[in-house]
């Protein structure tokens, strides 16, 4: 599971970062365009006006997207374990997870030892349950013999 969440984010970073180089290799060909016709500074904004006009298009249309009934019924199906969270939480909002994935990448990377500490955790707390379980199902047998 923690793969799948790791795939999604890279994936999402991927192709944020290729749309930005395509938005600025297509403003620089407006504008170098446009430099033929008019002057530099009559280009630059005509440029500045083109991207304004499809950043308050792609608001627009996002915004209306966004319905307050489907808010309240997200708010049910989300899963009580901490994983299960995390990843509902990247599924929604994929900005905020690309963000905390960073600003974790970049704290492990400085402290490898708290990694470490983070997987001996998460690998004690599921052994745990589960010698507990097999823990009592030996001494239901026995009472049963």
């Amino acid at each position: 599971m923690i793969r799948k969440l790791v795939n999604r984010m890279v994936s999402g970073a991927v192709a944020a970062g290729a749309a930005f180089v395509a938005i600025v290799a297509l403003g620089a060909t407006l504008f170098y365009g446009l430099c033929l016709v008019v002057t530099p500074l009559g280009a630059a904004a005509i440029t500045a006006g083109v991207f304004a006009a499809i950043a308050i298009i792609a608001y627009l249309v996002f915004a209306n997207k966004a319905d307050p009934q489907d808010d309240a019924d997200d708010e049910d199906d989300e899963p009580e374990s901490l994983p299960g969270r995390l990843l509902h939480m990247v599924q929604q909002r994929p900005v905020v997870g690309v963000v905390a994935a960073l600003a974790a990448g970049a704290i492990l990377l400085k402290k490898p030892g708290l990694a470490a500490m983070a997987l001996a955790a998460f690998n004690d707390s599921g052994h745990d349950k589960r010698d507990h379980r097999s823990r009592s199902r030996s001494k239901s047998r026995r009472r049963r013999r």
